[in-house]
């Protein structure tokens, strides 16, 4: 018959009492939160105002988190001072709308709105949030982890091509 020392109890003991310490930690509250790198942030914007660049425009880039905390910016030459507010609310709102609506791009919303404007009107009235196409919710798998928004382009649809531009660049690296 083989004893445990009270040694190798005490670190049973031990073990059991951290396992049951972490447990209760996570179910306080503790979450994970998932962002792009600071890394792939950069080059998100730094692939939309090229992509806008090669067309002819000078545009902002913006990627935020789902909280709409900046996490890269890139003001193209040439891009006027307004571009970074206009980029900042496409991101913002691709950001914060896809955790709540499921709408996945500021022109998903512009075409609802554009057929139904009752049904997101009271949106409209919250700070940061716009309806002009150039906003997309970065996904992780169906998970929104962020957005990208550009602004500068004569056009949000151009500004929209701009930013599918820098998503379809990185997006085998948004797992």
């Amino acid at each position: 018959m083989r004893t445990i020392s009270a040694a190798s109890l005490s670190a049973a003991a031990a073990c059991i009492l951290a396992a049951l310490t972490a447990s209760v930690a996570l179910s306080q509250g503790l979450i994970t939160k998932r962002r792009l790198s600071a890394a792939l942030a950069n080059e998100a914007v730094a692939a939309a105002v090229a992509a806008c660049a090669k067309a002819g425009y000078a545009v902002t880039a913006i990627v935020v988190d789902t909280e709409g905390v900046r996490q890269a910016v890139l003001r193209g030459d040439g891009a006027v001072v307004h571009t970074l507010d206009s980029a900042y609310a496409k991101a913002y709102s691709a950001a914060s709308l896809a955790v709540v609506r499921k709408d996945y791009s500021t022109k998903a919303i512009f075409d609802r709105v554009s057929k139904n404007p009752s049904t997101t009107a009271s949106l409209g009235n919250l700070p940061n949030i716009t309806f002009t196409p150039g906003g997309i919710t970065l996904l992780a798998g169906t998970e929104p982890i962020g957005g990208i928004g550009v602004g500068g382009a004569p056009g949000g649809n151009f500004d929209d091509e701009c930013a599918q531009a820098a998503i379809d660049k990185i997006k085998d690296r948004m797992k």
